[in-house]
């Protein structure tokens, strides 16, 4: 089986800063993957080489069926691999349904389309025509979260989406996560909280000075979560 996301011995720049420094890294089809470790190991910085903005510089990125020797971001897209960034990106001018209606222009042909968005997000159908900007936090993370779903991608790139969200919201996430890669869209999770980690991840992998250290299966434990919790602090 082909891996849907696999980085080999990836070096990856901005200008003159060298972030990543010999990073492999694969997901497979369905799997359910944590990418953590503490802020400034390179974490965000995975998700921004296979989006073309960090610059490679060594390595290979593939995406998909497709090697991507100069990584742009609508090239994931095309092989089914989104992303949900970091602090959301919500397009201002923009309601809720014309925010998810973004994530349809790839075109790919699948189960998910407004109406089963609106099924996973009921809130968001309330507010279908409010400006996306106008929403709480949480409610910006799940119309990020329905917007990578109109791609109806096999995989999705979560990059620290509980952040700066209370308790309440992280359980709802955590549900909504679950749900979706029940349905078979493989998770690649980029977070910090531990307790998510172990609620919807089945293998983690721990970065430390811009590369993979550490990486094995995630247990629903005590002893589990401690020593996740010692990996992000390598």
């Amino acid at each position: 089986m082909s891996a849907l996301l696999q980085l080999e011995k990836i070096n990856a720049f901005y200008g003159s800063a060298h972030i990543l420094h010999g990073l492999s890294l694969a997901v497979q089809p369905g799997e359910r993957v944590a990418l953590i470790g503490r802020n400034g190991v390179g974490k965000t910085t995975v998700v921004n080489t296979v989006l073309g903005l960090a610059t490679l510089r060594g390595g290979s990125v593939r995406v998909g069926s497709k090697t991507l020797p100069r990584p742009r971001p609508y090239m994931a897209a095309q092989q089914g691999v989104v992303v949900v960034p970091q602090g959301r990106r919500i397009v201002a001018n923009l309601t809720v349904e014309e925010n998810l209606q973004l994530g349809a222009a790839v075109g790919r042909k699948g189960p998910w389309n407004v109406p089963e968005i609106y099924k996973l997000f009921p809130i968001l159908q309330e507010r279908a025509h409010t400006p996306g900007t106008a929403l709480s936090g949480g409610q910006q993370q799940m119309l990020a979260v329905g917007r990578a779903l109109m791609a109806n991608p096999a995989l999705i790139l979560l990059d620290e989406p509980t952040e700066g969200l209370a308790p309440v919201i992280v359980d709802q996430l955590a549900d909504i996560f679950n749900r979706v890669a029940d349905q078979g869209t493989a998770l690649l999770l980029i977070e910090q909280n531990m307790s998510l980690v172990v609620r919807v991840a089945a293998r983690y992998c721990a970065m430390a000075k811009g590369a993979v250290v550490a990486e094995g299966p995630v247990e629903n434990s005590k002893a589990c979560l401690h020593a996740l919790e010692a990996h992000v602090m390598v």
